[in-house]
C-alpha cells in the first residue's frame, strides 16, 4: 500500500487485509498518524520520497517477499469473498496476474455504470513477473510475464466523496492527460473543444449506460464531459505558449 496522510482512510482499510501473510506501507512523508496507525495494526512501514505513481510502486515491489503481492490503496477495502478468492487463484490458479473489479463509491453513492463498474484494476500478481511501467507515471499499468486473468469479487472503492476533492483530482488528471497528448504530437483544433466534451459525454452516458444511474449518472457524465474540455483547453494554452516563445525568438 502507498500513503501519505491517510490516518483516515487507513485503519478500516487494514482491517480488511487482516488475511494476507505481510502488510506493507510504502509511505512517502505523511505529516499525520498515518506511519503511527500503520505500525500498530501490524504494517511493515518504509519510508521514500514521491516521484511518481509507477516509480513508488515499482520501490514497493521491491520491498516484498513473498510470491504474490496484492495493491490496495488506502480508500479501499478488501471484503472476506474477495479474500477467500485471491487464496483460492494463488494456490491454484492459472495465471500470473489477476484483474480486479471495482465497486466505485461517488458522492456517497455506488456507480454501477458510466465508466465506474467494473473498473478493473489490475492489482493480483506474481511478484516476479509483473512491474509498473515506467513511461505510466499516472494511471499505472503493469507489465506482465504471463497468461492475466479477472477475479469476480470486487474491491470497495471509496472513491470521491465531495466535489471538491473530484475537481482536484480532476485538475491533476488532465494536467498529465495533456502533457501526454503533446509529447504524442497532439494540438488542439477549435472544434475539439465542442466535439470532445460531446464524444465524452456521450460515451459515458448512452454507451457506458449512466442514464441507468439517474440523476447521479448525468450529473458525473457532465463533469467528466466538462473534464475532457479542460484537458483540451490546457493543451490549447500549451500551443499558445509555444507560439509565444517562437515569437519572442524571432
Amino acid at each position: 500500500m502507498l500513503t501519505k496522510n491517510e490516518e483516515r482512510h487507513l485503519p478500516d482499510c487494514l482491517a480488511s487485509l487482516t488475511w494476507g501473510d505481510e502488510l506493507i506501507v510504502l509511505d512517502s512523508g505523511s505529516i499525520d498518524r498515518t506511519v503511527e496507525i500503520a505500525r500498530a495494526r501490524g504494517a511493515t512501514v518504509h519510508q521514500r520520497p514521491f516521484r511518481n505513481y509507477a516509480d513508488q510502486r515499482n520501490a514497493a515491489l521491491d520491498l516484498v517477499a513473498h510470491d504474490w503481492v496484492f495493491f490496495v490503496d488506502a480508500d479501499e477495502r478488501a471484503t472476506p469473498e474477495l479474500a477467500a478468492e485471491v487464496r483460492t487463484v494463488i494456490r491454484g490458479g492459472a495465471c500470473v496476474g489477476y484483474w480486479v473489479p471495482r465497486h466505485n463509491y461517488i458522492f456517497g453513492k455506488r456507480m454501477a455504470h458510466a465508466g465506474w463498474y467494473p473498473d478493473y484494476q489490475l492489482r493480483l500478481f506474481r511478484r516476479g513477473q509483473g512491474r509498473y511501467d515506467p513511461a505510466r507515471e499516472v494511471h499505472e499499468l503493469v507489465i506482465l510475464d504471463g497468461p492475466e486473468g479477472h477475479l469476480q469479487n470486487p474491491l470497495i472503492h471509496l472513491n470521491y466523496e465531495t466535489l471538491a476533492e473530484f475537481r482536484a483530482k480532476q485538475q491533476v488528471y488532465t494536467d498529465y492527460d495533456a502533457h501526454v497528448l503533446w509529447n504524442k504530437g497532439q494540438r488542439t483544433r477549435p472544434h475539439n473543444l465542442v466535439l470532445q466534451p460531446l464524444r465524452e459525454f456521450r460515451r459515458r452516458y448512452f454507451t457506458l449506460e449512466g442514464y441507468k444511474d439517474g440523476w447521479h449518472g448525468l450529473f458525473l457524465s457532465g463533469l467528466m464531459a466538462y473534464y475532457e474540455w479542460v484537458k483540451y483547453r490546457k493543451l490549447w494554452r500549451m500551443s499558445k505558449v509555444e507560439c509565444a516563445k517562437r515569437d519572442e525568438t524571432n
